[in-house]
């Protein structure tokens, strides 16, 4: 009987594979890193060959560190970078150029081309997103426009597209010879092409953003056996696939209307349960959450971050403030507070509530008492900050008031940043025993969908309360600090003409 679900986290700066027992604790871990490729200003691309050996490498290494054959394992989930796109030949396996990343910007003219018509909300009724570089469509445009040949051989059916999700599970269940082209609800709702009412790639958004709908994968729920694994898991039904963000609510059982989660990784994703979908008028999206087989899929309200973790890893690579990103904590407890210094990380723009692509990122206050200190604890609280004027649109939107935020992602290691986080929200923040929430959802999907976990109901009983900060600041001192905070952001404002 197997005992083990596997699932395969495949994140923006690495790959793991991470096998999850029946009480949903990892049994056992591998993970890769991939190289970040910046050819100019504002690009970002990874190498797809380099993810999948990386993908094929891990598999096997967690299988030897947990020391079990792969008849051990029931199924196997799948979580991706969501909005980073591949192009790939149908007959061979090989992409037509490096993905392009969800953190890419080489599509703004496209985007404010699109934009001329009916503003930055052009298609939000239709796709629950404003029109930015974020997200996939506007960059397969890109790419089938300025890839010499992309286009003609897309629309005689040579090629193969999708974000991440799809090129793995297409690899995992045979690639050229009978892999399955599918991608999940929750990845297609981030590309600006599928109808959130229909869950349907939608032709009118086709033939806007230009994109060839014979390139695209089919549409599939969150939790069903797609295909059966090759490789190193040969015969393994693959059995789940979500975004990561909609994955870490899904592992953090954020089953019920108002429950929210914040995930804190190379950016950070606050999305809230909403059931049906609602409508932003305050620059949040509206995203699919979910979809459990053929049930009504559930839908939350997101707020994207472009820059979280990543601003630590600036620190580290770009000034050489610290030797490794968890070296911020005691740097920044080297001083009381930020020493006035705000730091406002818009390296590529601003995303969720601003969307603005005009801004770039600024240090403001500066004096000469600041020191690396206040560095480092200005870069932690940023990420703090901009959770804060999520959490507030959230109010705005819903009128809910939350309760608590269930934390999850690398930086939730940081208790400096969670009290700060607990501080200045005014709210308790719960890191869960379980941490490894993104990989935790897509596995459940994948047992969900052969019968390893019951129902909800089951997996509520298995998550676990690790730590708890409440808030420390008093409510005058919040409002000071986020009043100046606010104050900075407007300051990036209309860098770029």
């Amino acid at each position: 009987m197997p005992r083990y679900i596997a699932a395969i986290d495949q994140g923006t700066t690495s790959t793991r594979c991470i096998i999850f027992d029946h009480s949903g604790r990892a049994a056992a871990m591998a993970q890769a890193e991939h190289r970040q490729i910046y050819p100019r200003p504002g690009w970002v691309e990874h190498d797809p060959l380099e993810i999948w050996r990386n993908t094929q490498s891990v598999i096997a290494e967690a299988l030897r560190n947990a020391e079990i054959e792969p008849q051990e394992v029931a199924a196997l989930g799948v979580t991706n970078q969501r909005e980073t796109v591949v192009v790939w030949e149908k007959a061979t396996g090989k992409p037509v150029y490096p993905a392009i990343v969800w953190q890419d910007t080489r599509s703004a003219e496209i985007c404010e081309e699109l934009s001329l018509e009916g503003g930055q909300d052009r298609f939000r009724a239709n796709t629950g997103l404003p029109v930015a570089t974020y997200f996939s469509g506007p960059k397969l445009q890109w790419l089938l426009d300025n890839v010499e040949g992309t286009r003609i051989r897309a629309e005689r059916g040579e090629l193969l597209c999708g974000t991440i999700d799809s090129w793995l599970i297409w690899n995992l269940t045979g690639g050229k010879d009978g892999g399955i082209h599918i991608t999940d609800v929750t990845n297609a709702s981030r590309t600006l092409l599928m109808n959130l009412k229909t869950l349907a790639w939608d032709e009118e958004l086709l033939a806007a953003i230009n994109v060839p709908r014979s390139i695209l994968p089919a549409i599939r729920s969150s939790s069903e056996i797609y295909g059966v694994a090759k490789g190193a898991l040969a015969g393994i039904p693959v059995a789940g696939n979500l975004g990561d963000q909609q994955a870490a609510l899904f592992g953090q059982t954020c089953f019920d209307t108002g429950d929210a989660k914040n995930t804190y990784g190379t950016g950070c994703f606050m999305l809230l349960n909403t059931g049906h979908p609602v409508q932003s008028r305050h620059g949040l999206l509206t995203t699919v959450a979910y979809r459990i087989g053929n049930a009504p899929p559930a839908y939350a309200l997101e707020g994207s971050i472009a820059v979280a973790g990543a601003l630590v890893q600036w620190l580290r690579d770009n000034l050489g403030f610290i030797q490794t990103s968890a070296d911020v904590e005691a740097l920044a407890n080297t001083v009381e507070d930020n020493g006035g210094i705000y730091l406002v990380p818009a390296f590529s723009g601003l995303f969720a509530p601003h969307w603005r692509s005009d801004a770039r990122g600024i240090i403001v206050g500066l004096t000469r008492y600041a020191n690396k200190g206040h560095f480092a604890r200005a870069a932690l609280e940023a990420t703090a900050y901009q959770t804060r004027e999520i959490l507030d649109a959230m109010r705005q939107e819903t009128g809910l008031e939350l309760d608590t935020l269930k934390v999850d992602g690398g930086m939730v290691v940081n208790e400096t940043l969670m009290q700060f986080q607990a501080d200045i929200l005014g709210a308790p923040v719960i890191r869960p025993i379980v941490t490894e929430t993104t990989a935790l959802g897509a596995a459940y999907a994948a047992g969900l969908a052969i019968g390893f976990w019951r129902d909800f109901e089951e997996l509520r009983d298995l998550w676990g309360k690790d730590k708890e900060w409440r808030p420390r600041m008093s409510p005058e001192t919040r409002e000071r600090l986020y009043a100046n905070w606010k104050k900075a952001v407007a300051r990036t404002y209309g860098w770029l003409e």
